[in-house]
């Protein structure tokens, strides 16, 4: 359903997308919309957007790994509301195993700042070789100068479609998230009803979240990491995201499945020769 409804958008390539909306220090708007309200939405920007195409693909497969201390310092920090938070992952675009270990910094005003390191597939579950990198980025923003003292583990896997848009009037980018799944330990949590729709601006609201407040959608508090890991371990403080788990997480109970798999690099070159 979302497939075909993208084929109306006019393409636009990667290096154009990330040329004219980078956005790597932004304002983030997200929103909770059912799967089915999406091709309404994306029939109403046909006029005004472009989506990513690479190859004549439009939805990619994902995986993020997030890390956090045995105390669970980030999920703490984001639970508590503390003013600089922090977030440790590996993003993994699970079509062409391109990988990266990122450190998103989330600051006053909503504001979000995100460092990145291109990263081996195949060590997407540690930070190991890549802890320098992530503790420069913290320092760097001022966040938890006494972390690196604490080992950093793989705590959460989300794995889910994405589509990208660029807005070229106001050089802004909309996610859009389908096959929501979150996998900790031996529990899985499926949430196939829902899109996660997410505005990506340099400040000012644009076309989309006009589009979504005039049909009654309001931004939400909702975050990959904590928000899953929330719905999956009741023993966690809950509060920024209660509104949210109660409505569209814990509707259904979890269930188990495997996690998805990526390519290893000499899987790659074998599957190339």
């Amino acid at each position: 359903m979302i497939p075909s409804s993208l084929s109306g958008l006019e393409p636009i390539a990667l290096a154009a997308l990330i040329e004219r909306a980078a956005l790597q220090c932004r304002v983030d708007r997200k929103y909770v919309v059912a799967v089915d309200e999406v091709p309404h939405l994306l029939d109403q920007l046909t006029p005004y957007a472009r989506v990513l195409d690479i190859h004549g693909k439009r939805v990619f497969a994902y995986e993020s790994v997030y890390f956090d201390t045995p105390s669970l310092a980030s999920y703490h920090c984001a639970a508590y509301r503390r003013r600089r938070r922090f977030k440790v992952r590996t993003r993994t675009y699970l079509d062409s195993a391109q990988c990266w270990l990122e450190v998103k910094i989330s600051g006053a005003r909503g504001l979000v700042t995100k460092h990145r390191l291109p990263y081996l597939a195949e060590d997407r579950h540690t930070v190991r070789s890549g802890r320098g990198f992530v503790d420069e980025a913290l320092v760097r923003e001022s966040i938890w100068p006494d972390l690196a003292a604490s080992p950093l583990e793989p705590v959460l896997t989300t794995n889910y479609r994405r589509s990208t848009l660029l807005l070229p009037a106001t050089a802004s980018r909309v996610t859009i998230d389908t096959g929501l799944t979150w996998h900790d330990g031996d529990r899985t949590l499926r949430l196939p009803g829902i899109a996660v729709v997410e505005t990506k601006t340099s400040s000012a609201a644009s076309l989309v979240d006009r589009m979504l407040w005039q049909r009654g959608i309001r931004p939400v508090r909702i975050s990959k990491y904590a928000t899953g890991l929330a719905a999956l371990r009741l023993d966690l403080p809950d509060v920024p995201w209660r509104r949210t788990l109660r409505r569209h997480f814990r509707a259904s109970p979890p269930l188990v499945g495997a996690a998805s798999t990526v390519p290893t690099r000499s899987e790659q070159e074998a599957s190339c020769a």
